[in-house]
């Protein structure tokens, strides 16, 4: 399969669209982390786990200095329990925002265009002129009703400035939406039962929508590095295909993500060459590896060389993905941070923190701590406590 090049469209696009976390004026040395594991750290857990450890998980997190935290999924509780609380989790950051260091981005998964009128709701709900404060202009709009519909003066919608531009920066933090497709036809049909180019289009309007009301879009790729259902190898032609697709629909980032942890240091490097070939840029890019085979930090290595600085990660190393049979853990926030600290890479992230955290979660919802990183400074932490 051969890559398009981007269109005049996505150079057009590319050069317009405005970015929240995805703002890269990045240092050489910085590396933006981004914390899955609210959502894609506990989707795949059998056990159910109450809405207060999911919002304290979020709210400990806030406190470590990550700058970007992926707090659920509006998928439907039949397909995914677990992320059946995300409107009480976005609720919750709106009402009583988790202290923090510094404005977080919170991004909230959504599988179709109902999971984008719930996440809408919550937001409407907890706008300012629905709660009073502060007190909005006169407006004929009713006090919990939703933003006016801007058709009749924006042609066109994809392109159209935000109509609620206050919805996207709540006391201090920014939401953001991201959806998720497959780089393989197999499983894009066991996952949402279409075909790649069938989620294409119905994405499109939930993407176009979301940009409309000022909501920033993350696009996965899944199985990006290698299938369940199809094998290692992935076509890393037909995941840049994609990629540039998903640019020009209007996506601010693609996360592409190794599902399965089948990765390996040379496909990565080839499928980082191929997206490089087909006109994506770094700066467009985050990398999501799971640590199936043990190879998560490799490929981050990998990566790293390549020049990328966005890495999505779990605390304790956390994860799972319910379509991807055998499929372990996201690679660990506290092993990434160890590494990315010992290369002299700057985080902003507390490793104590982080590594506190997923020796809490892990224990919350009895699972065995999945970071060696973070085990190793709870023991350090220990001894030092024992020694004060």
């Amino acid at each position: 399969m051969s890559f398009r090049p981007l269109s005049r469209r996505a150079y057009r696009h590319l050069s317009q669209r405005t970015f929240s976390s995805s703002t890269r004026a990045l240092l050489a040395d910085h590396v933006r982390i981004i914390e899955v594991g609210p959502r894609d750290g506990l989707q795949n857990e059998k056990t159910s786990i109450s809405v207060e450890t999911k919002v304290e998980l979020v709210r400990r997190l806030a406190r470590t200095g990550l700058e970007t935290i992926e707090a659920g999924s509006f998928s439907h509780p039949k397909w995914v329990p677990q992320m059946a609380a995300s409107d009480r989790v976005l609720s919750s950051t709106l009402s009583e925002p988790p202290a923090s260091p510094h404005p977080i981005t919170y991004q909230w998964l959504l599988p179709n265009s109902r999971g984008l009128d719930n996440f809408l709701k919550v937001m409407d709900d907890a706008s300012p002129w629905a709660t009073g404060y502060p007190t909005p202009p006169p407006s004929p709009q009713h006090e919990s009703g939703p933003a006016p519909n801007p058709s009749t003066s924006a042609p066109d919608s994809t392109d159209a400035p935000p109509q609620a531009p206050a919805s996207n920066s709540r006391n201090g933090h920014s939401h953001e939406v991201s959806i998720f497709l497959a780089a393989t036809e197999s499983f894009s049909k066991k996952n949402t039962n279409c075909t790649i180019q069938e989620s294409l289009d119905r994405f499109a309007p939930l993407m176009a929508e979301s940009r409309r009301r000022g909501f920033p879009v993350r696009a996965y790729i899944s199985v990006a590095l290698g299938c369940p259902f199809e094998g290692p190898d992935t076509d890393p032609h037909r995941v840049a295909d994609l990629a540039v697709k998903l640019l020009e629909m209007g996506a601010d980032e693609i996360s592409v993500a190794d599902t399965t942890g089948m990765g390996t240091a040379p496909a990565t490097k080839q499928l980082l060459r191929t997206l490089k070939e087909a006109g994506v840029r770094n700066e467009d890019l985050a990398m999501h590896f799971h640590d199936t085979f043990g190879q998560a930090l490799i490929n981050t290595m990998v990566s790293l060389d390549h020049g990328i600085r966005a890495f999505d990660s779990a605390v304790g190393g956390l994860g799972g993905c319910p379509y991807s049979p055998g499929a372990t853990g996201n690679v660990a926030t506290e092993d990434l941070v160890y590494t990315l600290h010992s290369l002299g890479a700057k985080t902003g992230v507390d490793l104590d923190e982080v590594s506190r955290i997923g020796g809490w979660i892990t224990g919350e919802i009895g699972k065995g701590n999945g970071s060696g990183a973070g085990r190793a400074t709870l023991s350090r932490l220990r001894r030092e406590a024992g020694e004060s």
